[in-house]
């Protein structure tokens, strides 16, 4: 019996040796000030970019593993930036009205992540989640490179985003014929950069 007590007590401690401890997460506010959203759209002439301001975020995190993540842009924030002056005002008339992203009804938008899981490279991670424009929410999936040193996490993404899942039509050749060089692409870029902190 003392035998078979030592044999059980040395597997519980060779057990506890070789069990990697779980990481706890934390959670981190983003800090909206510090973090940026920029835009970029394409069309058979060109392309036209600009930012939006956050209005919130948040992360989970332990040291190495990023759990959760979520931001909300504030829509009536959005500005043109590369081009200035009558034509910018008349950009961003044309993208905050209902051709667009019908900023008057729908003054925010959003992402909230459902899984995430290290992708293979160094500090990165795939991250998949609901992704909500004029109230319609659709699944996106997009990698994220986040890296937390002294108390503090910054993570960059770049989403792709098909602007035709949410109702926004307007210059596209998969509804409309003959457009020529009036057409606009159906996808356009974000490239968000959060911080965070405790």
């Amino acid at each position: 019996m003392k035998h078979l007590t030592f044999v059980m007590a040395l597997a519980a401690m060779m057990s506890l040796a070789f069990t990697t401890p779980v990481e706890k997460a934390a959670a981190y506010k983003v800090d909206v000030a510090g973090s940026t959203v920029k835009w970029t759209a394409y069309k058979v002439t060109g392309k036209h970019f600009g930012k939006i301001n956050l209005k919130s975020g948040a992360l989970e995190m332990s040291k190495t593993k990023l759990s959760k993540a979520s931001f909300e842009v504030d829509m009536t924030t959005l500005t043109v930036e590369d081009i200035s002056g009558e034509w910018a005002d008349k950009l961003k008339g044309h993208l905050i009205s209902d051709d667009f992203f019908s900023i008057e009804k729908f003054k925010t938008a959003k992402f909230v992540s459902t899984k995430i899981a290290p992708n293979g490279k160094p500090n990165g991670f795939s991250v998949t989640g609901d992704l909500t424009i004029k109230g319609i929410t659709k699944p996106i999936t997009f990698d994220v490179v986040v890296k937390n040193e002294a108390g503090k996490v910054t993570g960059t993404a770049a989403l792709k985003v098909d602007r035709t899942n949410y109702d926004i039509k307007y210059g596209s050749g998969k509804f409309f014929q003959g457009l020529g060089d009036k057409a606009i692409y159906d996808e356009f870029d974000l490239e968000v950069t959060l911080v965070a902190a405790k």
